[in-house]
């Protein structure tokens, strides 16, 4: 089913720099926070009803997680971005769904936004924008809708599991993008067993019509996901190479290691792009193929019958005087000839390996 091309520049255009609008579709999101305020020794974790709520864990000594969850409603993005003293632009970036994945650097904290994949239920690739604002002992993440991938995260945290409540929020940056990279893993798996379930068909010739359709859709969910996640490698690289106090330089190997994933990813991509457009080629090929099969038939039935037809053509003539006509066996020899002439036929072509 062919899908009406929303254009959501058209929400932004001519309006002010620094303008907050959600240019996303969900616009009946329930506004949903959720906050883990840890130190190495606890773990609280709470829900909040509204962004005022989470003012008091700006200037703790401990680390705070806050996750926001329903980009459209602005009021309480804005008025978070006010207490955090986040610049307008930032905010811009924040409810612009259509944004690639950058990195901005300020002196008191550091803006990254990238791109959450994962299969929904209809095994439709969703394409989602996560951003986090990286402060000096706090992390805020802003998501489109409920639902994510830091589940993980979420237990380690409750869990002490692994490094994460030893460290400083730089380190839970990394935990919560390297989520995020680990489930790229998940999705080009899922692409990977598309491609090659099209592979077995093709060459099974268990081909459905629309088949086609499919593969180009398989090559659309593919560029999806390369623009997602190639413009990220950028934004790893820069954070390995940034001087900014708040990220450790013990910290910088875990991100280098995300970058080691990325690169990964890319080259699978690379292959998977390359193997869609070999599938194309390959249906392609497959219909020439049962096309030059039934012109073969047609053409062998063809040269087959065309002496045949040429002698009961003569022989179909309405002349007065044919001399064979009048000879007792002639329509016996003439089918003779006829049957001759098939079998012989036949008989070369299966010699020369066209049948």
């Amino acid at each position: 089913m062919l899908r009406k091309r929303v254009y959501r520049s058209k929400k932004i255009l001519g309006k002010i720099p620094g303008s907050i609008i959600y240019t996303g579709d969900r616009s009946k999101e329930k506004l949903f926070i959720d906050t883990f305020d840890y130190g190495k020794d606890f773990c609280t974790e709470k829900e909040l009803q509204s962004v005022q709520e989470s003012f008091e864990y700006k200037d703790t000594d401990s680390v705070t997680w806050i996750n926001l969850n329903g980009l459209n409603h602005v009021d309480q993005i804005e008025a978070l971005g006010k207490h955090y003293a986040l610049h307008p632009l930032v905010l811009e970036d924040v409810v612009n769904i259509a944004q690639r994945p950058k990195i901005d650097e300020y002196d008191d904290y550091i803006f990254v936004s990238l791109k959450m994949l994962y299969y929904d239920d209809e095994q439709q690739i969703v394409s989602e924008q996560v951003s986090f604002v990286l402060g000096k002992n706090y992390v805020l993440s802003f998501q489109e809708a409920e639902g994510d991938v830091f589940d993980q995260v979420r237990n380690r945290l409750r869990q002490s599991k692994g490094r994460v409540r030893n460290m400083k929020s730089d380190y839970l940056l990394y935990v919560l993008i390297d989520a995020i990279v680990d489930h790229y893993f998940s999705v080009i798996e899922i692409l990977g067993d598309k491609i090659e379930d099209f592979e077995t068909a093709i060459f099974s010739g268990a081909v459905d019509d629309d088949i086609s359709q499919k593969i180009q859709n398989l090559k659309r969910e593919i560029l999806r996901v390369r623009r997602a996640i190639f413009p990220l490698r950028e934004v790893i690289n820069r954070i390995e190479k940034n001087e900014s106090p708040l990220i450790q330089k013990k910290t910088i190997t875990y991100y280098k290691d995300i970058y080691d994933h990325l690169i990964q990813v890319s080259e699978n991509i690379d292959i998977y792009r390359e193997m869609i457009w070999s599938l194309m080629d390959m249906y392609m090929t497959t219909i020439s193929n049962k096309m030059n099969e039934v012109m073969k038939v047609l053409t062998i039935m063809a040269s087959i019958f065309i002496p045949l037809t040429f002698i009961a053509g003569i022989y179909g003539m309405n002349f007065e005087y044919i001399p064979e006509l009048q000879y007792k066996y002639s329509y016996f020899i003439l089918w003779g000839v006829m049957i001759i002439m098939f079998l012989g036929m036949l008989y070369y072509f299966r010699k020369k390996k066209w049948l």
